[in-house]
Protein backbone atom coordinates (compact mmCIF):
# COMPACT_ATOMS: atom_id res chain seq x y z
CA UNK A 1 0.00 0.00 0.00
CA UNK A 2 1.60 3.37 -0.94
CA UNK A 3 0.00 6.85 0.07
CA UNK A 4 -1.32 8.70 -3.32
CA UNK A 5 -2.58 12.08 -3.69
CA UNK A 6 -6.28 11.85 -4.65
CA UNK A 7 -8.34 14.36 -6.40
CA UNK A 8 -12.39 13.85 -6.07
CA UNK A 9 -15.15 14.73 -8.41
CA UNK A 10 -18.58 15.02 -7.84
CA UNK A 11 -21.54 12.13 -8.64
CA UNK A 12 -24.79 11.29 -8.02
CA UNK A 13 -23.79 9.06 -5.22
CA UNK A 14 -21.04 11.72 -3.50
CA UNK A 15 -17.73 12.56 -4.28
CA UNK A 16 -15.10 9.83 -5.23
CA UNK A 17 -11.47 9.49 -6.94
CA UNK A 18 -10.90 11.19 -10.27
CA UNK A 19 -10.06 8.11 -11.85
CA UNK A 20 -12.97 5.70 -10.21
CA UNK A 21 -16.15 4.98 -12.16
CA UNK A 22 -20.22 4.80 -11.53
CA UNK A 23 -21.78 2.23 -13.28
CA UNK A 24 -24.98 0.61 -13.38
CA UNK A 25 -25.99 -2.69 -11.78
CA UNK A 26 -28.00 -3.87 -14.85
CA UNK A 27 -25.20 -3.38 -17.29
CA UNK A 28 -22.66 -5.33 -15.11
CA UNK A 29 -24.81 -7.92 -13.53
CA UNK A 30 -26.70 -10.94 -14.48
CA UNK A 31 -29.54 -10.77 -11.73
CA UNK A 32 -31.92 -13.62 -11.35
CA UNK A 33 -34.50 -14.91 -8.91
CA UNK A 34 -37.01 -18.04 -8.98
CA UNK A 35 -39.43 -17.16 -11.20
CA UNK A 36 -42.15 -19.24 -11.70
CA UNK A 37 -42.12 -21.66 -8.65
CA UNK A 38 -43.32 -19.52 -6.13
CA UNK A 39 -45.66 -22.22 -5.52
CA UNK A 40 -43.28 -24.09 -3.41
CA UNK A 41 -44.60 -25.02 -0.32
CA UNK A 42 -42.66 -25.51 3.17
CA UNK A 43 -44.19 -29.23 3.11
CA UNK A 44 -41.47 -29.81 0.09
CA UNK A 45 -39.01 -28.42 2.41
CA UNK A 46 -36.66 -31.79 3.51
CA UNK A 47 -34.37 -32.06 6.42
CA UNK A 48 -32.01 -34.17 4.51
CA UNK A 49 -30.52 -34.95 0.74
CA UNK A 50 -28.28 -33.84 -1.22
CA UNK A 51 -29.71 -30.58 -2.72
CA UNK A 52 -29.42 -27.49 -0.53
CA UNK A 53 -32.26 -24.61 -1.03
CA UNK A 54 -31.60 -21.39 0.36
CA UNK A 55 -33.84 -18.80 1.95
CA UNK A 56 -33.74 -15.84 3.67
CA UNK A 57 -33.57 -17.23 7.18
CA UNK A 58 -29.76 -18.58 5.88
CA UNK A 59 -27.94 -15.47 5.81
CA UNK A 60 -25.72 -14.85 8.57
CA UNK A 61 -23.18 -12.15 8.94
CA UNK A 62 -22.80 -12.00 5.44
CA UNK A 63 -22.33 -15.81 4.60
CA UNK A 64 -24.89 -18.70 4.51
CA UNK A 65 -25.51 -20.81 7.46
CA UNK A 66 -25.33 -24.21 5.65
CA UNK A 67 -26.26 -25.90 9.01
CA UNK A 68 -30.06 -24.07 8.74
CA UNK A 69 -30.78 -24.68 4.93
CA UNK A 70 -33.07 -26.91 4.32
CA UNK A 71 -33.25 -29.39 1.70
CA UNK A 72 -35.28 -29.69 -1.77
CA UNK A 73 -35.94 -32.60 -4.42
CA UNK A 74 -33.48 -32.74 -7.51
CA UNK A 75 -36.37 -32.31 -9.66
CA UNK A 76 -36.84 -28.71 -7.70
CA UNK A 77 -32.79 -28.02 -8.30
CA UNK A 78 -32.67 -28.66 -11.94
CA UNK A 79 -35.77 -26.58 -12.49
CA UNK A 80 -33.75 -23.09 -13.12
CA UNK A 81 -30.31 -23.40 -14.20
CA UNK A 82 -30.16 -19.90 -13.96
CA UNK A 83 -30.31 -20.13 -9.87
CA UNK A 84 -27.86 -22.98 -9.54
CA UNK A 85 -25.55 -21.23 -7.13
CA UNK A 86 -21.83 -21.04 -8.19
CA UNK A 87 -18.94 -19.86 -6.16
CA UNK A 88 -18.02 -16.41 -5.84
CA UNK A 89 -22.04 -15.52 -6.14
CA UNK A 90 -23.43 -12.98 -4.38
CA UNK A 91 -27.11 -13.70 -2.55
CA UNK A 92 -29.99 -10.61 -1.64
CA UNK A 93 -33.05 -10.84 0.00
CA UNK A 94 -35.98 -9.70 -1.29
CA UNK A 95 -38.76 -10.31 0.79
CA UNK A 96 -39.09 -9.86 4.76
CA UNK A 97 -36.32 -8.06 6.00
CA UNK A 98 -34.98 -6.74 2.27
CA UNK A 99 -31.43 -6.16 1.36
CA UNK A 100 -29.58 -8.84 3.33
CA UNK A 101 -26.60 -9.82 1.54
CA UNK A 102 -24.24 -13.23 1.32
CA UNK A 103 -21.59 -14.05 -0.29
CA UNK A 104 -20.68 -17.63 -1.60
CA UNK A 105 -17.19 -18.57 -0.91
CA UNK A 106 -17.60 -22.44 -0.38
CA UNK A 107 -20.80 -24.76 -1.64
CA UNK A 108 -20.98 -28.25 0.14
CA UNK A 109 -23.94 -29.23 -2.09
CA UNK A 110 -25.50 -28.47 -5.33
CA UNK A 111 -27.66 -25.48 -4.18
CA UNK A 112 -30.37 -23.51 -4.99
CA UNK A 113 -32.85 -20.41 -4.09
CA UNK A 114 -36.25 -20.30 -2.84
CA UNK A 115 -38.13 -17.06 -4.29
CA UNK A 116 -37.05 -14.73 -1.96
CA UNK A 117 -33.34 -14.48 -3.02
CA UNK A 118 -31.87 -12.76 -5.64
CA UNK A 119 -28.08 -14.18 -7.01
CA UNK A 120 -26.13 -11.64 -8.36
CA UNK A 121 -23.41 -12.67 -10.67
CA UNK A 122 -21.19 -10.45 -12.54
CA UNK A 123 -20.91 -10.72 -16.30
CA UNK A 124 -17.66 -8.85 -16.97
CA UNK A 125 -13.67 -9.05 -16.13
CA UNK A 126 -13.94 -5.23 -15.11
CA UNK A 127 -15.74 -6.08 -11.48
CA UNK A 128 -14.38 -8.26 -8.76
CA UNK A 129 -17.21 -10.55 -7.43
CA UNK A 130 -15.51 -10.10 -3.43
CA UNK A 131 -15.16 -6.19 -3.66
CA UNK A 132 -19.55 -6.05 -5.60
CA UNK A 133 -20.10 -7.92 -2.38
CA UNK A 134 -18.76 -4.90 0.40
CA UNK A 135 -20.08 -2.66 -2.06
CA UNK A 136 -23.59 -3.95 -1.67
CA UNK A 137 -22.80 -4.52 2.72
CA UNK A 138 -22.06 -0.74 2.74
CA UNK A 139 -23.55 2.50 3.02
CA UNK A 140 -24.00 2.89 -0.83
CA UNK A 141 -26.87 0.25 -0.71
CA UNK A 142 -28.22 1.13 2.46
CA UNK A 143 -29.01 4.43 0.83
CA UNK A 144 -30.28 3.07 -2.26
CA UNK A 145 -32.79 1.06 -0.33
CA UNK A 146 -33.62 4.00 1.98
CA UNK A 147 -34.38 6.13 -1.03
CA UNK A 148 -36.97 3.11 -2.70
CA UNK A 149 -38.27 2.77 0.40
CA UNK A 150 -38.71 5.72 1.52
CA UNK A 151 -41.92 6.48 2.91
CA UNK A 152 -43.75 3.34 2.67
CA UNK A 153 -43.65 0.08 4.23
CA UNK A 154 -42.43 -1.94 1.56
CA UNK A 155 -41.37 -5.43 2.40
CA UNK A 156 -40.26 -6.77 -1.21
CA UNK A 157 -37.12 -6.03 -3.13
CA UNK A 158 -38.38 -5.67 -6.84
CA UNK A 159 -35.88 -6.47 -9.76
CA UNK A 160 -37.40 -2.90 -11.49
CA UNK A 161 -35.65 -0.89 -9.05
CA UNK A 162 -32.64 -2.83 -8.02
CA UNK A 163 -31.11 -3.05 -11.43
CA UNK A 164 -30.93 0.68 -11.07
CA UNK A 165 -28.52 0.53 -8.11
CA UNK A 166 -25.05 2.63 -9.26
CA UNK A 167 -21.95 1.67 -7.26
CA UNK A 168 -18.51 2.82 -7.40
CA UNK A 169 -15.67 0.78 -9.84
CA UNK A 170 -11.88 1.76 -8.55
CA UNK A 171 -9.68 -0.27 -11.27
CA UNK A 172 -9.59 -3.56 -10.68
CA UNK A 173 -6.50 -4.39 -8.87
CA UNK A 174 -7.50 -1.47 -6.45
CA UNK A 175 -11.04 -3.31 -6.13
CA UNK A 176 -8.82 -6.79 -5.55
CA UNK A 177 -7.14 -5.06 -2.78
CA UNK A 178 -9.87 -3.37 -0.95
CA UNK A 179 -11.65 -6.89 -0.90
CA UNK A 180 -8.48 -8.57 0.43
CA UNK A 181 -8.30 -6.26 2.85
CA UNK A 182 -11.95 -5.91 4.50
CA UNK A 183 -11.51 -10.04 4.29
CA UNK A 184 -8.83 -9.65 6.50
CA UNK A 185 -11.48 -8.23 8.85
CA UNK A 186 -14.01 -10.73 8.38
CA UNK A 187 -11.15 -13.15 9.22
CA UNK A 188 -10.15 -11.46 12.53
CA UNK A 189 -13.88 -10.90 13.33
CA UNK A 190 -14.72 -14.74 12.98
CA UNK A 191 -11.85 -16.21 14.55
CA UNK A 192 -12.98 -13.84 17.68
CA UNK A 193 -16.58 -15.33 17.44
CA UNK A 194 -15.69 -18.74 17.07
CA UNK A 195 -13.78 -18.07 20.34
CA UNK A 196 -16.54 -16.53 22.34
CA UNK A 197 -18.77 -20.04 21.25
CA UNK A 198 -15.38 -22.03 22.33
CA UNK A 199 -15.10 -20.05 25.59
CA UNK A 200 -18.95 -20.22 26.08
CA UNK A 201 -19.26 -23.66 25.78
CA UNK A 202 -16.24 -24.48 28.22
CA UNK A 203 -17.97 -22.14 31.04
CA UNK A 204 -21.42 -23.98 29.98
CA UNK A 205 -19.45 -27.41 30.54
CA UNK A 206 -18.25 -26.09 34.15
CA UNK A 207 -21.09 -25.05 35.68
CA UNK A 208 -22.76 -27.99 34.92
CA UNK A 209 -19.75 -29.66 36.56
CA UNK A 210 -19.07 -27.20 39.67
CA UNK A 211 -22.78 -26.71 40.18
CA UNK A 212 -23.86 -30.54 39.99
CA UNK A 213 -24.85 -31.20 43.74
CA UNK A 214 -22.55 -33.53 45.90
CA UNK A 215 -23.00 -35.36 49.20
CA UNK A 216 -21.81 -32.46 51.30
CA UNK A 217 -24.20 -29.71 49.58
CA UNK A 218 -27.63 -28.44 51.41
CA UNK A 219 -31.09 -28.78 49.59
CA UNK A 220 -33.50 -26.60 50.45
CA UNK A 221 -36.50 -24.79 49.25
CA UNK A 222 -35.76 -21.11 48.07
CA UNK A 223 -38.85 -19.56 49.30
CA UNK A 224 -36.81 -21.12 53.53
CA UNK A 225 -33.93 -19.26 53.40
CA UNK A 226 -34.65 -16.47 50.84
CA UNK A 227 -37.41 -13.57 50.82
CA UNK A 228 -39.30 -13.51 47.60
CA UNK A 229 -41.51 -10.22 46.83
CA UNK A 230 -42.99 -8.72 43.67
CA UNK A 231 -42.84 -4.92 42.55
CA UNK A 232 -45.95 -2.25 42.90
CA UNK A 233 -46.77 -0.06 40.34
CA UNK A 234 -47.87 3.44 41.16
CA UNK A 235 -50.19 4.70 39.06
CA UNK A 236 -50.76 6.45 36.65
CA UNK A 237 -47.04 6.23 36.86
CA UNK A 238 -45.93 9.35 34.16
CA UNK A 239 -47.77 11.55 37.55
CA UNK A 240 -44.72 9.76 39.72
CA UNK A 241 -42.12 10.39 37.07
CA UNK A 242 -39.39 13.07 38.19
CA UNK A 243 -36.06 14.75 37.57
CA UNK A 244 -35.11 16.23 40.77
CA UNK A 245 -32.41 14.92 42.64
CA UNK A 246 -34.33 13.23 45.26
CA UNK A 247 -36.41 11.13 43.18
CA UNK A 248 -35.56 7.22 43.59
CA UNK A 249 -34.61 4.83 40.73
CA UNK A 250 -37.10 3.56 39.24
CA UNK A 251 -35.95 0.30 37.92
CA UNK A 252 -37.15 -1.42 34.63
CA UNK A 253 -36.52 -4.05 32.28
CA UNK A 254 -35.20 -1.78 29.79
CA UNK A 255 -32.50 -1.14 32.31
CA UNK A 256 -30.65 -4.24 31.66
CA UNK A 257 -28.11 -5.82 29.22
CA UNK A 258 -29.37 -8.77 27.66
CA UNK A 259 -25.75 -10.70 28.63
CA UNK A 260 -25.50 -8.20 31.60
CA UNK A 261 -25.20 -9.40 35.38
CA UNK A 262 -25.75 -6.29 37.16
CA UNK A 263 -28.29 -3.43 36.78
CA UNK A 264 -26.14 -0.03 37.55
CA UNK A 265 -28.59 2.57 36.63
CA UNK A 266 -31.27 3.84 35.86
CA UNK A 267 -33.03 6.33 32.99
CA UNK A 268 -35.97 7.20 35.30
CA UNK A 269 -36.44 8.21 38.67
CA UNK A 270 -40.10 8.64 40.76
CA UNK A 271 -41.01 10.98 43.55
CA UNK A 272 -40.42 9.79 46.80
CA UNK A 273 -44.58 9.14 47.45
CA UNK A 274 -44.42 6.36 45.03
CA UNK A 275 -42.23 4.56 47.20
CA UNK A 276 -45.88 3.15 49.03
CA UNK A 277 -46.90 2.27 46.25
CA UNK A 278 -43.81 0.18 45.03
CA UNK A 279 -41.45 -2.17 46.69
CA UNK A 280 -37.92 -0.52 47.70
CA UNK A 281 -34.76 -2.49 46.71
CA UNK A 282 -31.25 -2.56 47.31
CA UNK A 283 -28.15 -2.59 46.18
CA UNK A 284 -27.24 -6.45 46.65
CA UNK A 285 -30.64 -7.93 45.94
CA UNK A 286 -31.81 -10.46 42.96
CA UNK A 287 -34.41 -9.10 40.23
CA UNK A 288 -35.98 -11.77 38.26
CA UNK A 289 -38.16 -10.53 35.17
CA UNK A 290 -41.74 -12.44 36.03
CA UNK A 291 -42.30 -12.75 32.17
CA UNK A 292 -39.63 -11.69 30.12
CA UNK A 293 -36.44 -13.40 30.10
CA UNK A 294 -37.71 -16.11 32.13
CA UNK A 295 -35.80 -16.44 35.10
CA UNK A 296 -32.94 -14.50 34.13
CA UNK A 297 -31.43 -12.63 37.42
CA UNK A 298 -29.77 -9.38 37.57
CA UNK A 299 -27.82 -8.70 40.89
CA UNK A 300 -28.70 -4.86 41.79
CA UNK A 301 -25.83 -2.45 41.74
CA UNK A 302 -28.08 0.13 43.19
CA UNK A 303 -31.44 0.81 45.58
CA UNK A 304 -34.41 2.03 44.18
CA UNK A 305 -38.01 0.61 43.39
CA UNK A 306 -39.70 -1.60 41.36
CA UNK A 307 -42.95 -2.64 39.14
CA UNK A 308 -45.18 -5.14 39.46
CA UNK A 309 -43.20 -6.82 36.14
CA UNK A 310 -39.71 -8.11 38.86
CA UNK A 311 -39.69 -10.14 42.00
CA UNK A 312 -37.22 -9.24 44.59
CA UNK A 313 -34.91 -12.02 46.67
CA UNK A 314 -33.57 -10.64 49.62
CA UNK A 315 -31.52 -11.50 52.81
CA UNK A 316 -30.12 -14.78 51.42
CA UNK A 317 -26.40 -13.70 52.72
CA UNK A 318 -26.45 -15.99 55.94
CA UNK A 319 -26.55 -19.09 53.15
CA UNK A 320 -25.22 -17.55 50.01
CA UNK A 321 -21.98 -15.94 48.35
CA UNK A 322 -23.83 -13.38 45.75
CA UNK A 323 -21.66 -14.81 43.23
CA UNK A 324 -22.65 -17.86 43.54
CA UNK A 325 -26.18 -17.58 44.28
CA UNK A 326 -26.09 -15.86 40.28
CA UNK A 327 -25.02 -18.81 38.88
CA UNK A 328 -26.79 -20.88 40.70
CA UNK A 329 -29.55 -19.12 39.41
CA UNK A 330 -29.08 -19.33 35.66
CA UNK A 331 -28.29 -22.81 35.86
CA UNK A 332 -30.07 -25.46 33.96
CA UNK A 333 -30.98 -27.21 37.21
CA UNK A 334 -33.02 -24.12 38.71
CA UNK A 335 -34.43 -22.99 35.02
CA UNK A 336 -35.32 -26.26 34.23
CA UNK A 337 -37.38 -26.39 37.52
CA UNK A 338 -39.13 -23.35 36.50
CA UNK A 339 -40.20 -24.16 33.38
CA UNK A 340 -41.83 -27.63 34.53
CA UNK A 341 -43.86 -25.56 37.25
CA UNK A 342 -44.81 -23.18 34.83
CA UNK A 343 -45.54 -25.93 32.09
CA UNK A 344 -49.76 -26.49 31.32
CA UNK A 345 -50.49 -22.67 32.00
CA UNK A 346 -49.66 -21.87 28.26
CA UNK A 347 -47.62 -18.62 29.33
CA UNK A 348 -44.02 -18.77 31.18
CA UNK A 349 -44.28 -16.48 33.93
CA UNK A 350 -42.89 -16.30 37.38
CA UNK A 351 -44.61 -15.87 40.08
CA UNK A 352 -43.69 -15.35 43.83
CA UNK A 353 -45.06 -18.62 45.18
CA UNK A 354 -43.16 -20.74 42.06
CA UNK A 355 -39.85 -18.78 42.92
CA UNK A 356 -40.10 -19.78 46.63
CA UNK A 357 -40.97 -23.56 45.39
CA UNK A 358 -37.89 -24.26 43.72
CA UNK A 359 -35.27 -26.37 45.01
CA UNK A 360 -31.85 -24.86 45.85
CA UNK A 361 -28.58 -27.35 46.61
CA UNK A 362 -25.54 -25.58 47.56
CA UNK A 363 -22.31 -26.26 49.64
CA UNK A 364 -20.75 -24.21 52.18
CA UNK A 365 -19.93 -20.17 51.61
CA UNK A 366 -16.35 -21.15 51.43
CA UNK A 367 -16.10 -23.56 48.62
CA UNK A 368 -19.20 -21.21 46.94
CA UNK A 369 -16.49 -18.43 46.73
CA UNK A 370 -14.56 -20.76 44.95
CA UNK A 371 -17.06 -21.94 42.46
CA UNK A 372 -18.19 -18.33 42.07
CA UNK A 373 -13.85 -17.36 41.54
CA UNK A 374 -13.80 -19.40 38.61
CA UNK A 375 -17.22 -19.26 36.77
CA UNK A 376 -16.39 -15.32 37.23
CA UNK A 377 -12.92 -15.49 35.96
CA UNK A 378 -14.54 -17.24 32.57
CA UNK A 379 -16.59 -14.62 32.57
CA UNK A 380 -14.42 -11.71 32.36
CA UNK A 381 -12.03 -13.64 29.85
CA UNK A 382 -15.58 -13.58 27.65
CA UNK A 383 -16.62 -9.89 28.36
CA UNK A 384 -12.95 -9.43 26.88
CA UNK A 385 -13.48 -10.90 23.91
CA UNK A 386 -16.29 -9.18 23.12
CA UNK A 387 -15.10 -6.12 23.33
CA UNK A 388 -12.49 -7.08 21.32
CA UNK A 389 -15.30 -8.54 18.80
CA UNK A 390 -16.90 -4.94 19.30
CA UNK A 391 -13.73 -3.21 18.31
CA UNK A 392 -13.37 -5.38 15.19
CA UNK A 393 -16.23 -4.37 13.78
CA UNK A 394 -16.18 -0.67 14.40
CA UNK A 395 -12.65 -1.26 12.99
CA UNK A 396 -14.46 -2.86 9.75
CA UNK A 397 -17.18 -0.22 9.59
CA UNK A 398 -14.70 2.18 9.70
CA UNK A 399 -12.19 1.06 7.08
CA UNK A 400 -15.31 0.23 4.63
CA UNK A 401 -15.94 3.97 5.18
CA UNK A 402 -12.84 5.29 4.09
CA UNK A 403 -11.68 2.22 1.14
CA UNK A 404 -14.96 3.03 -0.36
CA UNK A 405 -15.02 6.61 -0.79
CA UNK A 406 -11.06 6.45 -1.84
CA UNK A 407 -10.18 8.35 1.69
CA UNK A 408 -7.83 5.83 1.82
CA UNK A 409 -6.54 4.60 -1.64
CA UNK A 410 -4.79 1.03 -2.10
CA UNK A 411 -2.28 0.75 -5.12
Amino acid sequence: MAMVETKFKNTDIGLIPENWEVINLKDNCILKARIGWQGLTTSEYKESGNHFLITGTDFKNGFIDWNNCVFVDKSRYDQDKNIQIQSEDVLITKDGTIGKVAYIDKIPKPTTLNSGVFVLRKINNKLNSKFVYYVLMSFYFDNFLKQITAGSTITHLYQKDFIHFNFILPSLPEQKAIAEVLSGTDTWIESLEKLIVKKQLIKQGAMQKLLTPKEDWETKKLGEIINVFRGGSPRPIQNFITNTSNGINWIKIGDTSPKGKYINNTEEKIIPAGEKYSRLVNSGDFLLSNSMSFGRPYILKIDGCIHDGWLVLQNYHSHFETEFLYYLLTSKLIIDQYKSKAAGSGVLNLNKELVKSVYLQYPKIKEQTRIATILSDMDTEIENLEQKLTKAQQIKQGLMQELLTGRIRLV
